[in-house]
């Protein structure tokens, strides 16, 4: 666990250099253009980073020196992130949905020279704070319109980067070998719950530590396939990239969500990562269409699902099931998963979760239906990756083992301590606030509440969200929430109260995408959103799942009253993060009657 992790490599630019001459023709990605698949091969990809690198380079960027990239995720965003790197610069990253107010914030606060901006509703963002951040040189557009002088398009600066690379031939690996380990590589501004987010600083050596952390895990290899969707804005997206580079695989790249499930079928992919919000999705959709067709439909899917949970459960306890238990979860593969396993390209050996908290209830259907979601943990000040689940080591609610090179101890107060290749170099421009979670030996405080069992650990709640009722009883939010979202398939959020409060209470947000069919079936399609939410036959709905959470949790923990709002929670309100993690305090002040209404004068007794 406390081993060393050593890489062979100085750079990220020398380990693209080292991929490319293993695998220079082998695919290296595939995109859509126009909805059809183009590919890169490594040679192609090595070719278009080199120049980016020079074009910045012709540009005046220099060593460290930050450049941004506002965009969604596709192709040009990850070769603009490897054009930065090879030119000895750090990658910047902004979320695309990022106010102007919050661009000009990021990059006036990492120092940004460059940004590469998606098109022209993100060049407008920019263009409109460009008084706030002088430093700010010239901004590159994928697909936006070119201005003559601030703005130039991605075609141009990799035409300014060839006629370089034709006149100077050797500058380009001059410029890589100049490179250090500990040189800045990428500064990710995390979402935080509270305030303007913070430059988390990501050096070369965390990077090359999670590439050949994830390669002695020996659970990827070149043989692989990889669906990229996530935000690469996150640094879930990014060390993935860098796991890519190390083991060489496929990666076809499409960041648009509502193209996942066709996309998968289209891929077929061995192995994608995601949030746990994408595998609720999922699973909201399987329940709603197994509803929607019809009594004895949903009957089978339920016996499928009460057979794959038994079989699911004694193969974790190590036990085999029986010749009638055998027969009977082969009729429910066949009838049942086997389906569902096609809808995701029926080459998946398994789903990576990360960035939240997977409810176990999720985890239990998609191991029944024989699909493994390997729970992993991490933070973007650990460079992501810093333990994970493994395909034939797991436990279902844990989030696996370290990765090499990573240590672990739990503090007094059951905080999660780590230490390791991956631990940021400090938050940018913040050297007090570093030093508040990295101590003298090397220990960075996660915030979050854990614990070990053996080498296994599991995250019960983060430290700042834990409740403690008026009766002085201990309640973590995120196992309630998770547990009535996995009852539920008709909410999309829950936000629970109860600090210094008798009981406990919870805000909930329905889910269009189920509530919406459901409504029509129901003789309601013709209400809207916030209509529904109060609508009799919809608090009847979400009551009667809260009756059943309620069943199997302990009396404090229970949930007394709730309130439906009107509307979703979201990023423009301030409510939840880009990655979709909730931001407790905005929810409460933004919906404080909501919450008064649920503790009256006539406080109930615990």
């Amino acid at each position: 666990m406390g081993a060393d992790i050593s890489s062979e490599f100085r750079s990220i630019p020398d380990l693209l250099r080292h991929r490319v001459q293993r695998s220079g023709s082998a695919e290296a990605f595939r995109f859509p253009v126009d909805e059809e698949w183009r590919s890169l091969t490594w040679d192609q990809t090595w070719d278009r980073a080199r120049a980016i690198a020079l074009g910045l380079h012709s540009l005046g960027v220099e060593s460290e020196q930050r450049c941004g990239i506002l965009a969604s995720t596709r192709i040009d965003w990850i070769l603009a992130d490897m054009g930065i790197l090879c030119a000895g610069a750090a990658t910047t990253t902004i979320y695309p949905t990022t106010t102007a107010e919050g661009c000009a914030h990021i990059v006036g606060d990492s120092g940004s020279v460059v940004v590469f901006a998606e098109d022209d509703e993100q060049v407008d963002k920019l263009r409109s704070v460009r008084e706030q951040v002088p430093e700010l040189r010239k901004v590159i557009t994928f697909d936006g319109t070119a201005d003559g002088d601030w703005v130039i398009t991605l075609d141009e600066l990799e035409r300014r980067g060839r006629e370089l690379a034709d006149s100077e031939p050797d500058l380009f690996d001059r410029i890589i070998g100049a490179v250090e380990p500990e040189h800045l590589a990428t500064l990710i501004y995390t979402s935080g719950t509270t305030g303007n987010p913070k430059g988390v600083r990501l050096v070369h050596a965390n990077w090359l530590y999670e590439a050949e952390a994830i390669h002695a895990a020996g659970e990827l290899s070149a043989d692989d396939v990889q669906y990229l969707w996530l935000p690469l804005s996150h640094v879930f997206g990014k060390v993935l990239q860098v796991a890519q580079l190390r083991e060489g695989f496929l990666t076809a790249v499409d960041g648009r969500v509502e193209k996942i499930v066709d996309n998968l079928a289209a891929v077929r992919p061995t192995f994608v990562a995601g949030a746990p919000r994408i595998f609720e999705k999922v699973y909201n959709k399987v329940v709603l269409q197994a509803k929607e067709g019809g009594a004895a439909k949903y009957r089978i899917f339920r016996w499928a699902c009460d057979v794959g949970l038994r079989v699911s459960r004694m193969q974790r306890a190590g036990e085999r099931p029986g010749a009638l238990l055998k027969a009977q979860h082969a009729l429910a593969d066949r009838l049942v998963f086997a389906k569902l396993r096609e809808k995701f390209g029926g080459r998946l050996r398994y789903f990576i979760s990360g960035s939240a908290a997977l409810a176990p209830d999720i985890a239990e259907f998609f191991h029944a239906a024989g699909i493994l979601i390997a729970e992993g943990y991490g933070l973007t000040e650990t460079s992501a990756a810093s333990f994970v689940n493994r395909h034939d080591d797991y436990r279902l609610g844990w989030v696996g083992k370290p990765f090499p090179g990573t240590e672990v101890r739990i503090a007094e107060d059951g905080e999660v301590l780590l230490r390791g290749g991956g631990v940021m170099r400090g938050y940018h421009n913040r050297p007090e606030e570093t030093a508040e979670v990295i101590d003298a030996d090397g220990w960075f405080h996660t915030g979050d509440i854990g614990e070990l069992d053996g080498e296994f650990l599991r995250i019960t709640d983060r430290k700042k969200d834990l409740i403690k009722t008026s009766g002085g009883k201990y309640v973590a939010p995120q196992s309630v929430e998770g547990k009535l979202k996995a009852l539920c398939p008709y909410v999309s959020n829950v936000v629970v109260f109860g600090n210094d409060r008798p009981y406990c209470t919870a805000l909930v947000t329905l889910d269009e995408e189920t509530i919406v069919p459901w409504a029509r079936e129901n003789g309601l399609g013709e209400l809207g959103y916030a209509q529904l939410a109060a609508h009799p036959k919809v608090e009847e709905l979400i009551d009667s799942a809260v009756e059943e959470l309620n069943a199997g949790l302990p009396r404090h923990e229970t949930i007394k009253r709730w309130t439906a709002l009107t509307r979703e929670l979201t990023v423009e309100d301030g409510e939840v993060t880009p990655s979709m993690k909730i931001k407790r305090k905005a929810v409460a002040q933004n919906h404080d009657q909501a919450v008064a209404a649920m503790y009256p004068d006539t406080v109930e007794s615990l």
